[in-house]
Formats: C-alpha cells, structure tokens, sequence
C-alpha cells in the first residue's frame, strides 16, 4: 500500500509511475488526496474539541472548589454539547479514514524507474540467458508422456481422488520430487537464510499484509467457516511473521526461506499450455524472503538474482531472465525479474521464479518498521523470490535430460536422490 504522505507530495510523479501498468489512476490519486485532506481537518476539529473539552472540565473543577456551582453547571452544559461534537467527528474521521484505507487498498505499487513500458508479457525485457539447449533424439516426449512411460507421475490418478491439477507423484518421481525440495532449502540456508517451517493457511490479515486480498480472493482457495485462506505461496505466511513488528537498524538484514504447497485456483486456464506440470492448482515450491533496509534493498535483490542464477547453472538447465514490464509487473512489485527454463520437448519456455522488490509496500500495510539511526521509525523494504518452483523445474529435467536409455538425473541431485537415471 503506497503511503498517503507520498502520494501527497509526489502527486504527478505517482500518476505518471502508475501510467506504465496502463492505468490512468489521476481520479484515483485525486479522491486519496482529497480523502486525506478530509480526514485531516476532521482531525484537527475533533483534536481542538477534545482540547477545548478538557480545558472546560478543569475550569468547572477549579469553580466548584471557589464555590462557584452555577457557573460551574453552566460550563457543564456547554461540554456535554462538545462530547456529542467529539462524538460525532469521531464517527465522521472514521468513516473518512476507512474510505481513504479501502481506496489505498486497490492502488497498485509504483513501477521502479527501470521498469519498461508494455502491456503483457510478450512486452517483457530478456537481459540475460545462459545454458545450452540440448539436441533431443527422434521421438523425444513432453513430460507427461514421460511421467506415463516411466509411471513416476499420475494425472488421472489425482484427477480421480481431487480433480484436474492435483498430480500424484510416484516412485522415483516421488523421490526426485522430494531431492529438489531439499537441494533448494540446502542451498538457500548455506546462502544465509534461515529455515522455517510455515503455516499452509493464512488469515485475512495476512492476505492483505502482502496484497493478495481484498480484490484477489478468487485466486485463492477460501475456507468458508473459519474465514481462513490455502496459501499461493510461503511469501504471505513468511512476510507474515513480521506483520507489526518493530526492529533495530541492527535487526537488518532478515533473510528466510521454506518449503510449501502452494494452492492456486487458476480460474479460467485451459488449453494445451497448461497442460502436464505447466499449470497446477496444487504444487511445491521453496520461496526465500528478505526483509531490507531500504538503502540495501536493490543489492538484495541483485543477490537474489545471482542466487537463482547459482542454482539453475547447477542444475545445468538452459534459462533465461526477463525483466517484466509495466503491464506484467504484479500489483504489489516495484520490479520483478521472471526466470524460465526452456522446455527442449515443448519447445517453449517455462516461467520457473519470480524474484521481486516490493519496496515499502507490503511493509506499510504489515506495519513492519525499523528504528533507524535516527531514533525515528521508518518502513522496511520487503523481497521475495522463488528458489524454485518445483513443477516447470521438474518439467524441465525430465523433458531436457531424457535419452533413449531413460531420464538422467542431474549430477548435482544424484547425491539427494541416490540413483542417476529413471528408466
């Protein structure tokens, strides 16, 4: 959620930002402004009422000591009149102060200036690609002729028991499926993050802390009776964990990473290119999470970035980086850099990570704050990234190391998995 401070001072330089996304968000700037200034003379009324008040009781005090009651009822009846003025501009600041949060709610976060111009995703911004895309034999398979052909994953299976998009491993796909989770967290800890273990439902402070609700719930799986959300990814219990906290500048920087399922409706996403792993209502994925001081936030996410880079050159999959543009870029990221892998079988690439700088978006709507050297509190910076996602990754090494003979695993998992080769 942007700070009402800084719209107000950088009215033009916000409407200009938001621009990038496509959206013409002058009404919207304008009604918060307007909103504020409201609130705050509202503010002003009720803080000079209540002082007036106080003033008056001390006064029929100090009358009724001298012995001056009628005075002293007198001036009685004038507070009563200012209480219900208190009362009522009370009401007033309220319901001027939850239209300004509602309307803060559905503004987006401001594009970085990097960020380029476009509208979807075919706008994106390649900067970087590494990895040599194999040459596969005749005959080679998308991985869902593989994952039948060698029985290590069923879709029919999890159709049956839940639905389309909730796949059963199996066997040695099971196990792989298991080694990457833990190459992921093993790599990510001796990088520095701490490991949690973290809740797979969320309430609905935690959606909104990190942006997910209130206009996205129907992305997410709801849990009617106890008003609890199935988490899309360990961003929102992870940045969670700091939701009105106040740290040291020393406290800085917090980094953190886990395993969860993540759980997605994915409404309205049909067709062959989600078909397989490509798209799930259920999948795993390890997330790392930071939480910067703002000065430091952009070599965070630079680190970030190369962390990913480290893993997928492990991996020895061909990807590439995309810098998204205005029009991809999600609502609450300032920037966001997309990995992919190619898929040599399908011939396409597959989005794998999502790194992102969120500035101090989620942390002003968290409350997550620091006290600065100053003395003064100021908001955190918070990122998130992938590292990774388990089913394109999968996708990836089953379509890319297949041979004639099997599917090699590669040498760097052959430790977790304790075989080289799915035949």
């Amino acid at each position: 959620m942007l700070q009402v401070a800084f719209i107000r001072d950088h009215k033009d330089a916000v409407i200009k930002g938001l621009a990038k996304r496509n959206i013409d968000a002058a009404e919207m700037i304008n009604e918060a402004i307007a909103l504020d200034e409201e609130r705050r003379s509202l503010q002003t009324k009720l803080d000079n009422t209540k002082a007036e008040s106080n003033t008056l009781s001390k006064e029929i005090g100090h009358l009724f000591k001298s012995g001056e009651a009628q005075k002293a009822n007198e001036l009685k009846a004038k507070t009563t009149t200012l209480k219900e003025t208190v009362k009522t501009l009370e009401e007033a600041l309220n319901e001027k102060a939850d239209a300004l949060k509602e309307l803060l709610y559905k503004i987006p976060n401001v594009p970085h200036t990097s960020v380029p111009e476009g509208n979807s995703d075919e706008d994106n911004e390649e900067i970087f690609r590494a990895g040599d895309i194999p040459q596969l034999f005749d005959g080679a398979l998308p991985h869902w002729e593989l994952a039948k052909k060698y029985d290590i994953i069923d879709f029919e299976l999890g159709n049956k028991v839940t639905g389309a998009g909730f796949p059963v491993y199996k066997g040695k796909g099971a196990k792989l499926q298991r080694a990457l989770i833990t190459y992921f967290l093993d790599k990510n800890t001796k990088a520095g993050y701490t490991e949690y273990q973290l809740p797979h439902l969320v309430n609905e402070a935690s959606g909104i802390g990190t942006g997910q609700l209130p206009d996205k719930e129907g992305q997410m799986y709801h849990v009617t009776a106890d008003n609890l959300y199935l988490i899309p990814t360990a961003e929102v219990p992870g940045t969670n964990l700091f939701r009105d906290t106040l740290l040291n500048e020393s406290d800085l920087p917090i980094g953190i990473t886990g395993y969860t399922p993540c759980f997605r409706r994915e409404a309205g996403s049909y067709g062959a290119h989600v078909r397989g792993l490509n798209r799930l209502h259920q999948f795993d994925k390890v997330e790392i999470i930071r939480v910067e001081h703002p000065q430091k936030s952009y070599d965070a996410f630079e680190g970030m970035i190369a962390h990913v880079k480290d893993i997928l050159n492990e991996l020895k999959l061909p990807y590439r980086i995309l810098k998204l543009c205005g029009g991809d870029v999600t609502f609450a990221s300032a920037l966001t850099y997309d990995f992919e892998v190619f898929s040599t079988a399908q011939d396409r690439w597959l989005e794998i990570s999502s790194v992102s700088n969120f500035e101090t978006f989620q942390a002003n709507r968290l409350k997550l704050r620091f006290k600065n050297s100053d003395g003064k509190n100021e908001l955190c910076h918070t990122l998130n990234g992938s590292s990774l996602a388990l089913p394109r990754v999968l996708a990836g090494i089953l379509e890319n190391y297949q041979t004639e003979d099997g599917i090699r695993i590669p040498e760097v998992l052959v430790p977790y998995t304790g075989f080289d080769m799915i035949s």
